[in-house]
């Protein structure tokens, strides 16, 4: 199960890095808004690492706000594309906030195994 949450969270953070970084008229629009999106999208990868990598969670979450940043700085050289901080706190935010999910959905399965054994 571990591979397939991996393979998950991989596979989406590719998505969202194309979608950072490719042709502006190949990134996903919704009625969310630029943020409503970028919040949405962030949660997901936190929530998706979160899952995938349980034992090391806050390295991780540590790693993904690097790369956010990272992944934000890379838009100075994509053509048609622009970094701004408030991208990146919006970002970096959201995905803790995917990470604390996480935490949260471990922590609950925790105690329904505890309470049925």
């Amino acid at each position: 199960m571990k591979i397939v949450f991996r393979l998950s969270a991989w596979l989406l953070a590719a998505a969202v890095a194309f979608a950072t970084l490719g042709p502006p008229n190949y990134r996903p629009h919704s009625h969310l808004g630029q943020d409503g999106e970028h919040a949405l999208a962030f949660v997901l990868i936190g929530l998706a690492f979160g899952l995938a990598y349980r034992s090391h969670r806050l390295l991780t979450t540590a790693i993904a706000v690097v790369l956010i940043g990272a992944l934000e700085l890379a838009q100075f050289v994509a053509p048609g594309r622009h970094a701004r901080l408030e991208d990146f706190i919006v970002d970096a935010t959201t995905a803790c906030i995917g990470f604390g999910l996480a935490a949260a959905l471990d922590w609950l399965a925790r105690q329904i195994r505890t309470q049925t054994t």
